[in-house]
């Protein structure tokens, strides 16, 4: 269905109707008010020294170690070429190790150092303080409401298995 403007005699296909134009509109504005409300689009996550793709790849390594950077593409739908360049700089910056798999020697399987454990761990508490600032603002009654509409939009947008 198309939007009819007054001085059109046929559809304008460029503009999306009402329903799905507002539904749209919506949730990029929430989309927008998320992301800047928690600092995701600031170039390091948490004042610290890792943007959030660094971030959440410490995250998927601590959360699966050791783990092949398949799994991790596999995980968090990145691109093979940027995911290998966040991982150069993490193995630089002496956070992750790689070694080869016992089963597959063609497959590489990386884990946290001792400093990347406490990289993640800082990152970690760091983003769990900045939420438990959010839920000090609210209402306690308002914890679980706010914690069942976020379950709520996992459950919707989740790809059926």
């Amino acid at each position: 269905m198309y939007l009819y403007f007054r001085f059109f005699h046929k559809p304008y296909k460029g503009i999306i109707v009402s329903e799905t134009a507002s539904a749209i509109a919506q949730i990029r504005a929430f989309n927008r008010f998320y992301t800047d409300l928690i600092g995701l689009l600031d170039k390091h996550l948490l004042h610290s020294d890792y943007s959030l793709a660094e971030a959440r790849i410490l995250y998927e390594i601590q959360a699966s170690q050791p783990i092949s950077a398949s799994h991790i593409m596999a995980s968090m739908h990145i691109d093979k070429s940027y995911l290998s360049r966040v991982l150069k700089k993490l193995e630089r910056d002496k956070l992750i190790r790689k070694q080869s798999s016992a089963r597959d020697a063609r497959t590489t399987l990386l884990s946290l150092t001792p400093e990347g454990l406490a990289v993640f761990t800082t990152l970690n508490q760091a983003s769990d303080e900045q939420i438990n600032a959010l839920l000090r603002s609210l209402p306690a009654a308002q914890h679980q409401e706010l914690v069942q509409h976020m379950q709520a939009i996992i459950t919707i947008l989740r790809p059926a298995p």
